[in-house]
């Protein structure tokens, strides 16, 4: 369109159909959906993923719009399918996880040569802006969850207050600097295959820890921010954890692989009953919530607050010039599900 005037009138158009997150969207004309859809094997008509509680589909066609709509380039859209399904994968996404009180927000793990080749940022910065695949794939993920399920703010999105980074959590995983296997080996596909996997979190929590090399101190402190009193709800906090390089690089060479992290956790998040008591959390329901119980005398009780090594997910991304790593807070169950990116048809 070489008419600034009629691109803004679009752009307008766009705004008052209620289609955009608040940002502006790309216009989406038949032959820009069109280069998208050539991009897949896939039929326009195939449905992708379904949300039963609002009775709505969504399919390819729907699914290249919206990509086309978050500013992607057509050779992004098999990532944009892998990470919807990688997504739909997980038990929340298709319950109630998008309508949650919680206003969830996917984390979208990007691992193999696709990376490279489509320019996903998996060093500095990669959990905050500047790099177009990253930003753009999430943000179609956002708009097909706002336009092919109408899950919109005060609609069918009940978030209390909701999170920054609803539809921007996409990042390349760091494989050339991580000593373990990548998080899409671990899950059971092939060394070298392009794929994504996906999970609702309810928020971000970072460890800024370049005071020490001693592997259980580094773990000790990922560990206490695992075990935040104001992020436990039910008997169980399932957490995962983005490894900067610098803190992965250390444990490996001090012996831990990455099953050892994750057992190492499983034995130490958690809380003494008395500090959960006096947050009001250390009685639990017969369903597993968790509520004040003043009468309990069992102060000195350690509650865990993991029970399998499956519910920490491991990746390593970001740059290897501070030790620092993040904690994500999974939204329910990790589906510990890798979803190859497909190809050209």
């Amino acid at each position: 369109m070489n008419d600034p005037a009629a691109a803004q009138e679009a752009i307008e158009y766009c705004y008052e159909q209620d289609w955009t997150d608040g940002l502006p969207v790309v216009p989406a004309s038949r032959p820009l959906v069109d280069k998208f859809l050539a991009q897949t094997s896939r039929a326009p008509e195939d449905v992708i993923g379904r949300v039963e509680q609002v009775g709505r589909d969504c399919t390819v066609e729907l699914a290249a719009i919206n990509a086309a709509m978050a500013g992607c380039k057509p050779e992004y859209f098999p990532v944009v399918l892998a990470a919807f399904e990688a997504v739909m994968n997980d038990r929340a996404a298709r319950g109630g996880g998008w309508q949650s009180t919680s206003g969830p927000a996917p984390l979208i793990v990007v691992n193999g040569p696709v990376r490279h080749e489509l320019g996903f940022n998996s060093t500095g910065g990669v959990f905050g802006p500047g790099f177009r695949p990253n930003a753009t794939v999430a943000r179609a993920i956002g708009l097909i969850v706002r336009n092919a399920f109408g899950v919109r703010p005060h609609v069918f999105e009940q978030a209390t207050q909701g999170l920054p980074g609803r539809w921007s959590i996409c990042l390349g995983e760091n494989e050339e600097e991580s000593p373990w296997e990548p998080l899409s080996v671990e899950c059971g596909l092939n060394e070298g295959t392009s794929a994504v996997s996906a999970t609702l979190l309810r928020t971000c929590e970072y460890i800024d820890n370049r005071h020490t090399q001693d592997p259980e101190q580094v773990l000790a402190d990922i560990a206490d921010t695992m075990a935040r009193t104001g992020a436990v709800i039910f008997r169980e906090a399932p957490c995962g954890l983005v490894l900067g390089p610098e803190h992965a690089q250390m444990l490996a060479k001090e012996g831990f692989s990455k099953a050892d992290v994750k057992a190492w956790l499983v034995e130490h998040v958690g809380r003494r009953r008395g500090d959960l008591r006096r947050v009001g959390k250390n009685g639990l329901s017969e369903n597993g919530v968790r509520h004040a119980d003043d009468s309990a005398t069992d102060d000195e009780v350690f509650d865990r607050f993991l029970s399998d090594p499956a519910q920490i997910p491991v990746v390593v991304a970001g740059a290897r010039n501070a030790a620092m790593s993040m904690v994500v807070r999974v939204f329910g169950l990790w589906s510990g599900k890798a979803v190859p990116v497909g190809g050209k048809a």
